[in-house]
């Protein structure tokens, strides 16, 4: 359960609670408003780890506002700083043994990670991937396996495909040992780090190739429609077999064993009826399954092992009111980093001794915020025009009653991810300045099964943006919303649904935030980074094709329909930008100024595809929150609200 660097992220989902009308506020008094840079400055201390040996922590902390890798003793003492990145933050890293620690860095924004190592000792480090315009991905940390060597995977040979290499952490040598001949785009590793498996795309279909060992070449053994996903998890503890989510033959993914050799599924391990179930978790020390977990309107886990589920559970006792996460551990599973938060704080750290049952805190992570001052997430479901069913969730200001109330619906990226019951700082930030703040799970979001995903195959514009309108229309009948003081804000896709609102249903937001989203979608398909070409076929087919779906990818650019446009719009986006390039942005800024409309805009010649940089985030949300005030006017209602109510 260590942390895994560059993993692709397994977006979770699940079903909820049914709507309800959500009752008054549970404070007589309006909180008081909390900076916003309380909600975007750096943590205290965040992401913690332990040394195999289990005699050192690690974490990340703010040095010269940019999070740094430090360390200290298990048993206490000062901290002591291993890194000295200046530009960007360090967002994950890994221990190599315990004499080294490796982390990613890449150049503003630009998502081509170098995998750099630092030595604990002396603090001496070294780029592993010294080379430009690559990206470098961890494909087996080897723990196991060897005290020097990881494998990784980069595109140096061609930036479309990614070769796999075994790299020698002390010395920086590294050795091919899989060529991609173009199409693979995983390879998966047994427990003796050995590539055994590879998955390949063209784009549409998606293979699966297996070997019995390395000197063998890969066979075929599955052949499927990318509609159709069998995603390898790890090996079994034997190496025979392969832990696998597949939804082939179901509606909702499921964990099962299939057959190297012939990809035949051989044992249902475990599924859910109501959502995808497509993580799962392992102990390396006693070779058993652990737990999978999957997500409801919250995340829940399914236990295999008798001893880890008694440690979550006295860590639930231990820590009563908080979601608990196990986040890593020492190489004999004895010592434990425990995250605990809820959706009203981001929490604190905490590390666990098993043998002692002894529950130390590491750290409060933003102690600065009061958890009593934050609004609950509260889970919603509700009807669409066209009779589907769509979960969400629904956050509350606090202290005012919950009618006519500003409100702003925020769609997520993706698209097809979703949203999850937590922490989110940009929520918590729009409700403490008097907003409700809707987020939708519009169709294709992930987690609610193949069927619910593929029905937003080339509905960009279309009836995944009626799903968020018509969850801003519940709002209204039930009271909750004030239909002239809506706003939308949305980053990535949630930035093209953003545009897509005030495009399409121009009478319906009094405002409008795009964060890095897509306005042409002709230009966006064009643009895409070398690494995703494979699936450009995919996108044809998800999205539509710029030839034989001219008319609709016209239909539904912003861009290209901007003379619909009348709500007043602030963007914002990173100039290094990979995957939203930042003509994307020019094209609607220019294009409504051309109109004589004044339009916003926020361009960071050092972010990408997000801003990560603190006082970046800082000049974003503080311009967020006067453009949103300017047009929705929050206080006014909070006053009205709470004298009405009668509050303080």
């Amino acid at each position: 359960m260590k942390t895994t660097l560059f993993a692709l992220i397994s977006f979770l989902a699940g079903g909820f609670l049914s709507a309800q009308t959500p009752g008054p506020s549970p404070i007589s008094k309006i909180p008081p408003k909390i900076p916003v840079r309380d909600f975007f400055r750096n943590p205290v201390s965040r992401a913690y780890d332990l040394s195999p040996d289990g005699q050192t922590i690690s974490f990340l902390q703010p040095w010269e506002s940019r999070l740094n890798i430090f360390v200290r003793p298990v048993g206490g003492g000062e901290a002591r700083r291993l890194t000295s990145e200046k530009d960007r933050d360090i967002q994950e890293y890994f221990w190599k043994g315990n004499d080294f620690v490796i982390y990613g860095m890449d150049d503003r924004g630009d998502e081509n990670f170098h995998l750099k190592r630092v030595k604990v000792k002396s603090g001496e480090v070294k780029d592993l991937t010294p080379f430009p315009k690559v990206r470098s991905e961890l494909v087996d940390d080897l723990e196991d396996v060897s005290e020097n060597e990881i494998l990784f995977r980069m595109n140096k040979r061609d930036p479309k495909v990614f070769d796999a290499f075994r790299l020698n952490v002390p010395t920086g040598e590294m050795k091919l040992v899989a060529q991609n001949p173009g199409n693979i785009d995983r390879y998966i590793s047994d427990h003796a780090g050995k590539i055994r498996a590879a998955v390949t795309t063209d784009g549409v279909n998606t293979s699966l190739l297996t070997r019995p060992d390395e000197t063998a070449q890969f066979k075929t053994v599955l052949t499927t429609n990318f509609r159709e996903q069998c995603a390898p998890q790890f090996y079994t503890f034997d190496n025979k077999a392969i832990y696998a989510s597949s939804n082939i033959g179901r509606d909702k993914s499921a964990i099962v064993v299939i057959d190297p050799e012939t990809a035949k599924e051989t044992q249902l391990v475990y599924e859910n009826p109501e959502v995808d179930v497509d993580s799962l978790a392992f102990s390396k020390k006693r070779k058993v399954l652990t737990l999978a977990s999957f997500d409801t309107w919250k995340l829940e886990r399914h236990f295999f092992d008798p001893e880890t589920e008694s440690i979550y559970k006295t860590l639930s006792d231990k820590l009563p009111g908080y979601e608990i996460d196990v986040a890593a551990h020492d190489k004999a599973e004895e010592k434990f980093i425990v995250v605990a938060n809820n959706d009203r704080t981001p929490g604190s750290r905490y590390l666990f001794d098993k043998k002692s049952g002894q529950l130390t805190k590491l750290v409060d992570v933003a102690p600065w915020l009061k958890e009593e001052q934050l609004a609950p997430m509260k889970a919603i479901n509700f009807k669409t025009r066209d009779g589907l069913t769509i979960h969400g969730y629904l956050t509350l200001p606090l202290g005012r009653e919950p009618k006519n109330l500003p409100v702003v619906a925020n769609p997520h990226g993706g698209p097809w991810a979703r949203d999850v019951w937590n922490y989110n700082p940009e929520v918590q930030f729009l409700a403490n300045r008097g907003y409700a703040v809707l987020q939708v799970n519009f169709r294709g979001s992930t987690g609610y099964g193949r069927k619910f995903w593929e029905s937003s195959f080339k509905q960009w514009g279309r009836t995944m943006q009626d799903d968020i309108s018509d969850g801003v229309q519940w709002l209204i009948e039930q009271g909750i919303a004030d239909p002239k003081r809506l706003a939308i804000y949305g980053g990535s896709y949630g930035g093209y649904a953003t545009l897509a609102g005030v495009t399409f249903t121009p009478d319906l937001y009094a405002a409008a935030v795009d964060y890095v989203g897509v306005s042409n979608l002709f230009t966006f398909l064009n643009t895409i980074p070398p690494y995703w070409k494979p699936y450009l076929d995919m996108f044809h087919e998800m999205v539509g094709d710029p030839v034989k779906d001219k008319d609709l990818l016209t239909a539904t650019s912003p861009a290209l329909n901007a003379q619909k446009i009348k709500t007043p719009l602030f963007v914002a986006q990173g100039a290094q930008d990979p995957r939203v390039n930042k003509a994307e942005s020019d094209q609607i800024v220019n294009g409504l100024k051309k109109r004589g409309i004044d339009v916003e805009y926020m361009v960071k010649e050092n972010e990408g595809h997000g801003f990560h940089n603190e006082e970046n985030k800082f000049d974003f949300y503080e311009a967020m929150e006067k453009f949103l005030d300017k047009h929705l006017h929050p206080e006014t209602s909070a006053a009205s609200s709470a004298t009405s109510s009668g509050s303080g």
